[in-house]
């Protein structure tokens, strides 16, 4: 089977690149600029720069390769950023997924894309697939945006859906642990909302979940995530204990505290009942999550 990946550079795609290509299917890895992936040599695996709002580009670079299965994970991922530059969260997000769309329409490609528990207002908590989508800010909406143009591709499609990733960053993004983790390591303390409800998603789970989609030709939308509710507070908590480290230095704070530019849905969350009965998905537990991503902390 032949993948293609975009935002292979990303968090998320180190670990699909490695996932994918160790079971032994084709990934042609995607993103801007030079690879920062460490997989040149299995032969599994090859790179190709691409941004995916050129559309004469990826019109190209699909045709060429000839995927069984596009999967988008590239997106502007950051609310703030945004909220901030509307027009360009757009034209990657909405855009640049209409693009692929397109590529895959002409090589009758299977199409999953990775969308966020942001498509959802936080006023409920605990959202199955069916649940009623109303982003409060803009990567939310364009994230509907773009859920809404790959359900209407006429392709076989699955949405996968998730909640705050952590892990251990392997191509220099940062995620909420590792930010725990730096800061407390240096005395400094950290402000951390406790009244953001969450199901944290470990990274190699979401890999998992994504994988299994497609190799059993799943097709629908599925939520992929932890199955714990915590807040960001609950998990830097945690982890700090985890770590050995001065739990005092997280300091406890909330939404209305912090001046962002974009709105944060309160509760979300979400249900795993589909993926667990159809996909057998079984996520870790967040203590084994912090195992994964720590090691041992005693050395």
């Amino acid at each position: 089977m032949k993948i293609l990946l975009t935002g292979a550079n990303g968090f998320l795609g180190y670990y699909l690149c490695d996932l994918l290509t160790n079971a032994g299917l084709d990934v042609l890895a995607t993103s801007r600029g030079t690879c920062r992936l460490p997989f040149e040599q299995n032969h599994h695996f090859a790179y190709e720069s691409l941004d995916f709002t050129d559309l004469a580009r990826t019109l190209q670079v699909v045709a060429d390769f000839r995927p069984d299965w596009i999967i988008h994970a590239g997106a502007m991922g950051k609310p703030d950023d945004c909220a901030l530059q509307p027009a360009v969260a757009s034209q990657t997000n909405v855009t640049g997924t209409q693009h692929l769309i397109q590529a895959a329409q002409q090589v009758q490609a299977s199409f999953c894309y990775v969308s966020t528990d942001f498509v959802f207002d936080g006023e409920v908590g605990n959202y199955n697939e069916q649940a009623v989508r109303n982003p409060i800010n803009h990567y939310g909406q364009t994230k509907v945006e773009a859920e809404e143009q790959v359900e209407r591709s006429g392709l076989r499609w699955a949405i996968v859906r998730t909640v705050l990733v952590y892990g251990r960053p392997m191509t220099g993004r940062s995620n909420l642990l590792s930010i725990v983790q730096d800061k407390l390591a240096r005395g400094e303390s950290y402000q951390v909302v406790d009244d953001q409800v969450r199901t944290p998603t470990y990274v190699e789970d979401l890999a998992e979940g994504i994988y299994r989609i497609i190799t059993q030709s799943a097709t629908g939308i599925f939520n992929i995530s932890g199955q714990e509710v915590l807040t960001p507070y609950d998990m830097a908590t945690r982890a700090a204990a985890y770590l050995q480290l001065d739990a005092s230095l997280v300091v406890r704070t909330n939404t209305a505290s912090f001046q962002q530019p974009a709105r944060r849905p309160l509760r979300t969350g979400l249900c795993i009942d589909k993926a667990k009965r159809e996909l057998a998905f079984s996520p870790r537990s967040f203590e084994e999550g912090l195992r994964l991503t720590f090691g041992d902390p005693r050395g």
